[in-house]
């Protein structure tokens, strides 16, 4: 069987890596409600992040369809090695910029559970998730270890296909790409 799963990367969030959980801003609302219009018809399944900024951005559509989300950690933000800005912020450039293996095996075993958390849902999933989550199902659709494999925007849309039988994963439709790695 083949499911389609579709990946929302989470509105304009109000902080950047000084704040862990920071909800969205004016932006990242507007951004929200313009992206239930790209996701398509509903009720279907929707999934989110914990994280506020995915649940924020989950509201619009759970709005539109009279949904509640259902929150799933194993898609949630990538964790930095460190709680100290600083170091947080010296690491995340080289670590977009580069591949799994170069990461680290705990990096590789997150990657890997996101995508098993992604194999895991039901046909036709919405997912509320992560810029470098949602660059784990591109890599793994192009064969690409790179961290970043598309640079995916703010509420872009993102269609995988997913064999279950054979594992094969295809992009369906590539989420609109934004013109920086972090925002």
């Amino acid at each position: 069987m083949i499911k389609t799963i579709t990946l929302v990367r989470h509105g304009k969030a109000a902080a950047g890596w000084e704040d862990a959980d920071p909800p969205l801003d004016a932006t990242g609302r507007v951004q929200a409600e313009a992206m239930t219009a790209l996701v398509g018809a509903g009720p279907r399944p929707l999934f989110t992040s914990p994280l506020r900024r995915t649940r924020e951005t989950a509201e619009a559509i759970e709005k539109a369809w009279g949904v509640n989300a259902s929150v799933v950690p194993g898609v949630g933000e990538v964790a930095a090695p460190t709680d100290s800005l600083e170091e947080r912020v010296a690491w995340i450039g080289p670590f977009l910029r580069g591949t799994y293996a170069t990461a680290g095996s705990d990096y590789e075993k997150w990657r890997d559970g996101v995508l098993e958390e992604l194999r895991g849902m039901p046909d036709g999933a919405v997912v509320v998730s992560h810029f470098v989550a949602i660059n784990t199902a591109i890599g793994k659709a192009w064969g690409d270890d790179r961290v970043t494999c598309h640079p995916v925007n703010n509420c872009s849309v993102t269609v995988v296909e997913i064999d279950d039988n054979t594992d094969e994963w295809r992009i369906a439709d590539l989420g609109e790409a934004a013109t920086t790695f972090v925002n």
